[in-house]
């Protein structure tokens, strides 16, 4: 997925289920869940919740270059599972991270299998941004970016013969060390909440108004009618700008519109946003850098200067994503914790998540950039159940 210069809209939807046996992920991949694959040269990073200091579960990774950079550009998404956090924006964190091209084919280069191919360059992959990355399904154990599976060490059998006392007992020690070191890392990595990975594929939005999904389209027109009776109210008659239908009343015509039309529970932001998504109810994540986000609900009044600036150079930031309502159903925890479990309620529960980025996309080789990123909690759940 790539920035590109008009204002595009990318749509996000779940694909197949990430299965290890079968497929093979890099920082090249987008997904829901499973474990972050930083991109190569980047320190691993284990972030922890503003609130109750809990190790965050991944819950997005989204591969986003920007036009003509010479930089691979991530995003990873993480979220606290605890019932009072996820609908805080404190327990919520966006890390960002970058390579340079160089940097990732000197890598690839330098793994044992020369017949993998060198990732694709940024310039190169925005060309094919819709494709959100499903990697091939064969692929050696060793993914190669960091991630690799651990293998038992062994000791050769001429080596660990009893030479002397004294050299028996300096390889004994040595190889509970090392057992000591990997059980260390183990107890790290269980304490972090994994959830359920998924591909992530992409259409753009514009091109929804072109397909001929019955299912999909008689199901958000359902959902439309029913919100309209409950509301007693036409959502088409919400949408923003004052060319409504005639009349009514002169200059500010349109703002006056919007007040005599207001839904019952004064929400019309949630209107809005509900006749934006009913062509796609199901996407997951909106994509559209530089663009504007779409609230769920009321958005505080300064808006326009909520996102801080960047920590790392001081500069603006800019919308760049969005979480969406119906990627809660995929929260799910491996390990079956938590509210998830295989099939129970979902583990974070939130309306949106807007993620704004430094516009400068700033970078100094080795450490993950922090962003900022907004929550906004559901109004009305059970509509996207």
């Amino acid at each position: 997925m790539a920035s590109r210069a008009e204002e595009l809209t990318l749509v996000g939807l779940c694909d197949v289920e990430v299965d290890s046996k079968r497929h093979a992920c890099s920082f090249l991949t987008n997904k829901v869940g499973g474990l972050p694959d930083w991109s190569p040269f980047t320190s691993r990073r284990s972030p922890r919740c503003g609130r109750c200091g809990a190790p965050l579960a991944h819950v997005v990774q989204v591969y986003c270059p920007l036009e003509a950079s010479r930089y691979h550009r991530n995003l990873h998404v993480f979220a606290c599972t605890g019932a009072e956090c996820s609908s805080r924006s404190d327990c919520w964190k966006v890390l960002r991270s970058q390579c340079l091209e160089e940097e990732a084919v000197a890598r690839t280069s330098s793994r044992p299998d020369p017949a993998q191919e060198a990732p694709p360059s940024a310039t190169d992959w925005c060309d094919t941004a819709d494709d959100w990355g499903v990697m091939e399904e064969e692929e050696e154990e060793e993914d190669g970016w960091g991630g690799g599976v651990k293998k038992d060490r062994q000791v050769p059998e001429e080596a660990a013969a009893p030479h002397t006392e004294a050299g028996e007992v300096d390889v004994s020690s040595q190889l509970q060390d090392l057992r000591l070191v990997d059980s260390q890392e183990e107890e790290e990595e269980e304490e972090v909440p994994v959830l359920r990975a998924f591909f992530i594929s992409v259409v753009d939005e514009s091109d929804l108004c072109g397909e001929e999904d019955d299912d999909d389209l008689r199901h958000a027109q359902r959902l439309l009618r029913e919100y309209e009776r409950r509301e007693g109210v036409a959502v088409g008659e919400l949408e923003d700008g004052g060319g409504g239908r005639g009349g009514g009343g002169g200059g500010g015509g349109g703002e006056e519109k919007y007040e005599k039309t207001r839904a019952r529970h004064g929400d019309a932001v949630f209107s809005r946003f509900m006749k934006k998504i009913s062509l796609c109810p199901q996407q997951i994540l909106r994509y559209c850098r530089g663009g504007r986000p779409l609230f769920v609900s009321e958005p505080p009044a300064a808006v326009a200067t909520m996102p801080a600036p960047c920590g790392s150079c001081g500069g603006t930031r800019t919308f760049e994503l969005q979480l969406m309502p119906a990627l809660v159903s995929l929260l799910r925890r491996t390990d079956g914790g938590g509210g998830g479990g295989g099939g129970g309620e979902a583990d974070l529960e939130f309306g949106t998540v807007l993620v704004y980025t430094c516009v400068n996309s700033c970078w100094t080789s080795g450490s993950a950039v922090e962003e900022f990123c907004f929550v906004q909690t559901d109004p009305d759940q059970q509509l996207f159940k």
